[in-house]
């Protein structure tokens, strides 16, 4: 898709589309309250061309609600369609991006290829903000996952044109307009990683992709394989890995900012570590047989660091960041570990002993190779880490395919944390730690076992980690309920849906200003 940013009266605006945005301005409550209709732009002529149909009750402006008028009059468009925000006391930046992702997947099985979205005009949206989420809803709507159909058809828009004010802010507008394309590449980047079946998509290959984008983007990429493993200690990463003819993959990305010194660099060091298993069939503990097929994208947390890593080799912020991508495959052959086995972790110091794991369950196998890569990130260097893993079925017990899982050992950290969500537009909701859930945890035979038992399972897990974090500042993202869709949205297409990599690099900003 090419985009193009214009500061042009849209009634001018020769195009296939003009979707403009439109929200509901009433105060009134009660039973009787009816919509005040507002259309979100300032021109006259796109005014009087949906004064009609908003005049008719017919559109209700609701949050993706659309309504498209065919040849608006006064207008140079072929066409107006108008897309709801909802309550305009409620919208934001995000209700853009919900609202341009919702344009692009309305026209797209039109055979519409030309499109262009009015930058509204309201004292609640702000400018910059919102031509950035606009291009990031378009880019992430016209994303579809049907990668491998022989009747695949390109439905993709062509040209997407954001029409801004000429009263806009222009250089935040511009700035904002070209971070959304960014953003919304890198997103699409860790979508196409975790839409990938586990046959085009093994360790080795995942490696391979990481390499090629860090080439693309001023990264730098080390990539290794079992000898490394044994050479690092790293027991827990290659009890997994054991069961499968295919060998494990340790992907370790650095980004150095502009001007960097190892010398006389200051600044913190963030560690960004991903579960990065291509396929989960469980191991011994094997999985059920129904839906096994989607755990082709147990490796989504990795995906979200890759998709970060590019974006950050883009936008270039002042910080060094290193990435540790932890993957494997979970295969239960003749070589895989079993319940009952004793691992031992990667020590944090030479001569110092790792942890020792009992294994409960072999399908608790992200917490183990994400203990050696938070093990390793912390040996590189990193001050503060952050991992991102499908973790638990337990996370999407509490919390649904609406929040992910949020974990830290610091409020400072989780403070930036938080405060990235609020221009990322992700949802993650914190849950607690504490030595009651720890004590779930601690073996009799080891020093910590790999499962806690039922009850707070998402919450037990993120104490491991906790372990192999020790006391260095640290997030775990349990993104397990919202890695993948099981529905097509209004605004994007069922599948892979690349959580994390927005909130993630907002967190990376965060320490470079």
């Amino acid at each position: 898709m090419k985009t193009h940013l214009v500061f042009t009266n849209p009634a001018a605006i020769e195009t296939e589309v003009l979707a403009v945005v439109a929200g509901d301005a009433q105060t009134a409550k009660g039973p009787d309250a009816k919509p005040d209709l507002a259309l979100l732009t300032g021109d006259a002529g796109v005014k009087a061309a949906a004064a009609a149909v908003l005049a008719s009750g017919e559109f209700k402006g609701g949050a993706n609600e659309t309504l498209l008028i065919h040849a608006p009059a006064g207008l140079a468009a072929k066409r107006l369609l108008l897309v709801g925000v909802g309550k305009l006391g409620k919208a934001n930046a995000h209700s853009v991006r919900s609202a341009a992702g919702t344009a692009i997947r309305f026209v797209k099985p039109r055979g519409i290829r030309d499109v262009t979205f009015v930058l509204p005009e309201a004292a609640e949206l702000a400018p910059g903000p919102c031509a950035r989420a606009t291009v990031e809803g378009a880019l992430l709507a016209d994303y579809d996952p049907d990668t491998y159909r022989s009747d695949r058809k390109d439905q993709s828009v062509s040209t997407f044109t954001v029409a801004a004010h000429a009263g806009h802010p222009a250089d935040d507008v511009e700035r904002g307009f070209a971070e959304g394309r960014i953003i919304a590449e890198s997103q699409n980047f860790a979508r196409e990683l975790v839409n990938e079946p586990g046959n085009k998509l093994t360790p080795t290959i995942l490696g391979q992709r990481a390499a090629a984008m860090a080439a693309a983007n001023g990264l730098k990429a080390e990539v290794y394989s079992t000898e490394k493993l044994h050479e690092l200690k790293m027991g827990a990463f290659w009890s997994v890995s054991q069961g499968s003819e295919e060998p494990p993959a340790l992907i370790v990305l650095t980004y150095e900012p502009e001007g960097y010194d190892a010398k006389t660099y200051s600044g913190p060091v963030l560690g960004l570590v991903g579960k990065g298993i291509t396929f989960d069939t469980g191991g011994i503990s094997i999985k059920p047989a129904d839906k096994m097929e989607l755990m082709k994208y147990d490796m989504a947390g990795s995906a979200a660091m890759l998709g970060a890593m590019a974006a950050i080799g883009r936008l270039k912020p002042a910080v060094k960041v290193i990435s540790v991508v932890c993957s494997a495959e979970n295969m239960p052959d003749g070589k895989a570990q079993k319940p009952g086995d004793v691992q031992t972790a990667m020590p944090f110091k030479d001569g110092e002993p790792g942890h020792t794991i009992e294994i409960i369950n072999t399908d608790a196998e992200g917490r183990l190779v994400l203990a050696d890569g938070l093990t390793y990130a912390r040996q590189l260097g990193c001050t503060h880490l952050i991992d991102a893993a499908t973790l638990t079925g337990a996370c999407v017990v509490a919390l649904g395919p609406v929040n992910a899982g949020g974990f830290s050992n610091d409020e400072e950290t989780y403070g930036k944390f938080h405060a990235a969500l609020e221009i990322s537009g992700e949802k993650v909701w914190r849950l607690p730690l504490g030595d009651e859930y720890m004590e779930q945890i601690k073996s009799d035979i080891a020093d910590i076992k790999n499962t806690g038992g039922r009850w707070g399972g998402a919450i037990t897990a993120a104490e491991f980690l906790h372990v192999f974090a020790d006391e260095t500042p640290w997030i775990h993202l349990d993104i397990a309920g919202m890695a993948w869709y099981e529905d097509t949205k209004p605004y994007i297409a069922k599948g892979p849906s690349g959580f994390g990599v927005r909130s993630i690099l907002e967190w990376v900003r965060s320490y470079a200003k």
